[in-house]
């Protein structure tokens, strides 16, 4: 059994990265219940709304009809509001438009949901650099974390049923709305499902460092706004290698990812709250 699902995908000049998105979508098994996608460009200056729309007779072929709404106003929080409002199923589908999702992810996550009570699922994240040196071997520790390997992380995938996305109202004026929703539920209320999905990691040094110091302002916001979330972090597991002996095992890969933890923390030129590593 499943239920049906919006897929919603918010997008701010994202050619190049939409086209994979959407078509890992069409390959997609079917869930069977009805589905639809929403790709919700914003801001965007280049040619991301006119590539969305070039899918719409293969997704409705597929039995899944796509909407691409034109949102003058960037912002990613303006633009999931936008979906949901847009969205006529319950289950709610999350992808950013840099991800590529495997063909059982939606399936299964749609599947999971079908419950009684608040759910909320992702996959299982793929984290891939395809860049220089240093971002690929801070990649391999950086995967190697608990928060990856262990629990629901849902960085760049999330989903929720009808029950959960009750939890909030509009998605509120915040940079990290992964984690403010991942927080919004229990971990027995978290799902992880077998399926996969490709999540690309920030390419540079300096891109890592300024997106890394966004995220720990990010989950520090969730942290003093919503204090009450906390109490849902997931435990840390308890057959999780400790750090020295992930750091032994890859001396290379901790050095990369501490350098970057360092630099984070280092006196630097305010940078603006929606920093882009691309």
């Amino acid at each position: 059994m499943s239920i049906p699902c919006s897929i919603l995908i918010p997008a701010h000049n994202e050619v190049g990265y939409i086209e994979p998105c959407l078509e890992a979508l069409l390959s997609s098994d079917p869930t069977g219940a009805d589905v639809e996608v929403i790709v919700m460009a914003n801001g965007c200056t280049d040619a991301t709304v006119q590539v969305a729309r070039s899918f719409t007779d293969r997704f409705a072929t597929k039995g899944w009809p796509l909407k691409v709404l034109d949102i003058a106003q960037g912002g990613k929080m303006g633009a999931l509001n936008a979906g949901d409002y847009a969205a006529v199923h319950g289950g709610r589908i999350y992808v950013d438009a840099d991800v590529v999702v495997t063909p059982p992810l939606m399936s299964q996550l749609a599947a999971v949901l079908d419950a009684q009570g608040p759910r909320y699922a992702s996959g299982g994240p793929v984290v891939v650099a395809t860049g220089s040196t240093f971002t690929r071997v801070y990649t391999r520790f950086w995967a190697s974390l608990p928060f990856c390997t262990h629990g629901v992380p849902g960085f760049g995938v999330f989903a929720v049923n009808r029950e959960g996305r009750e939890r909030w109202g509009e998605f509120p004026d915040i940079i990290s709305d992964d984690t403010f929703v991942r927080l919004s539920f229990t971990p027995s209320e978290r799902h992880r499902v077998p399926a996969t999905y490709r999540w690309p990691m920030i390419e540079g040094a300096a891109a890592l460092i300024r997106v890394r110091r966004r995220q720990d302002i990010g989950v520090a916001e969730v942290q003093e706004r919503y204090p009450a979330l906390w109490k849902n972090h997931d435990p840390y597991p308890v057959d999780a290698p400790p750090l020295w002996r992930r750091a032994l095992g890859d001396p290379m890969g901790f050095a990369a990812f501490a350098w970057v933890a360092i630099a984070v923390r280092l006196p630097h030129k305010p940078q603006g709250r929606w920093a882009r590593g691309r």
